[in-house]
């Protein structure tokens, strides 16, 4: 049995992360406009080497915000090397819900 599996692009990649700006409060597209970057693909052995690894949207410190297209969500992990994603998470969040939550956790921490 074949898998029907295939990364997705980065034509969709921008085209949902822009659908969902929308849905972001004040403070978090500012946060979200301060972390942003293009989008990169960074690897996740074993399982990201399928789809030559995940795409990076966001930086801050040693964290990143990344999307899995295998469950199809964003995720959060933090990372020691650029390039290489230390944690696997399948949540299968929305953009803004991991922007909004991020948000949170700063506001709650100043």
């Amino acid at each position: 049995m074949t898998s029907t599996w295939k990364p997705v692009s980065i034509d969709w990649l921008k085209s949902d992360i822009e659908s969902q700006l929308y849905l972001l409060e004040d403070g978090a597209i500012n946060l979200w406009n301060l972390i942003k970057i293009e989008p990169v693909k960074w690897s996740l052995p074993p399982l990201g080497d399928e789809g030559g690894g995940f795409y990076v949207v966001a930086i801050w410190g040693k964290n990143v915000l990344w999307y899995n297209d295998i469950e199809d969500g964003y995720n959060i992990s933090s990372y020691k090397e650029q390039g290489q994603i230390d944690e696997y998470y399948s949540n299968q969040n929305e953009l803004h819900h991991s922007i909004n939550y991020l948000y949170e956790c700063i506001e709650k921490n100043t």
